[in-house]
């Protein structure tokens, strides 16, 4: 018989990651029909899971986001709304949390026609703050990466899980200082020719004001008006020739 210095018995698995029962499906952002912000600077679109949680009719459905990080230690027990999954303290100290909860009545299969099917992760702002609201789904703090997972839970026992998805990268804005400005060949000129409309467009802007103010200034002072002078009738007179008259005799 072997002691036990011959070796080390393999380590087992914690109790919290054999007990939901592995789907074969995995989270991807939404492909059809196209949508405008797929992913934003702050947040991203899923899409729904439809017919992967059939068999858990009385189960709540929580999509769970964590830092890439995170994801391979993540804590199914950890119940929603608690300290350990607070969206108010993510990242750090909390590096996953749990929002979006639904139930199999929100994820219809088949998807009936016209039915959105995608979710946004990250668009509620008012809660993002209110440690009242922990399972918030409010916007994402940084770039990431990020990966997510849907869990189902029946009461507070995790009884099916999704695969992680692929990592999720944001949207990051650029620094005004990496923004050239001469890149393109027709930058300067767009801009010369802007510079030049404005200068004319102030002279303009500026002769009518001076306009305005002289015709002003000119009704102040006294009619401008002009009137057609009338035509001048100059009669015409015969001249009477005076003649001397013969004296009177006396």
């Amino acid at each position: 018989v072997r002691g036990c210095s011959g070796g080390s018995a393999p380590s087992a698995a914690p109790l919290w990651l054999l007990t939901a029962a592995k789907l074969g499906y995995t989270p991807v952002l939404a492909k059809t029909p196209p949508l405008e912000g797929l992913t934003t600077a702050s947040t991203f679109v899923l899409e729904q899971p439809r017919c992967v949680f059939d068999d858990y009719g009385n189960a709540d459905i929580w999509l769970v986001v964590a830092l890439e990080k995170a994801a391979s230690t993540f804590n199914n027990t950890a119940g929603p709304g608690t300290l350990e999954t607070a969206f108010q303290d993510f990242p750090d100290p909390v590096s996953a949390y749990m929002t979006l909860n639904a139930t199999l009545a929100n994820y219809p299969c088949p998807k009936p026609p016209g039915d959105i099917t995608v979710l946004r992760v990250g668009s509620e702002t008012s809660c993002a703050q209110d440690k009242a609201r922990p399972t918030c789904n409010g916007p994402l703090p940084g770039p990431g990466p990020y990966l997510v997972k849907f869990l189902a839970l029946q009461g507070s026992e995790p009884v099916a899980e999704t695969a992680w998805s692929e990592r999720i990268m944001l949207r990051t804005a650029k620094p005004p200082s990496s923004i050239s400005t001469t890149g393109s060949g027709h930058s300067a000129g767009m801009i010369a020719i802007t510079t030049i409309l404005s200068i004319l467009f102030a002279i303009l802007l500026a002769g009518l004001v001076a306009m305005l103010v002289f015709w002003g200034s000119d009704s102040c002072g006294g009619s401008s008006t002009f009137s057609k002078p009338e035509s001048v009738t100059v009669r015409r007179y015969n001249t009477h020739h005076v003649y001397d008259q013969p004296a009177a005799r006396l």
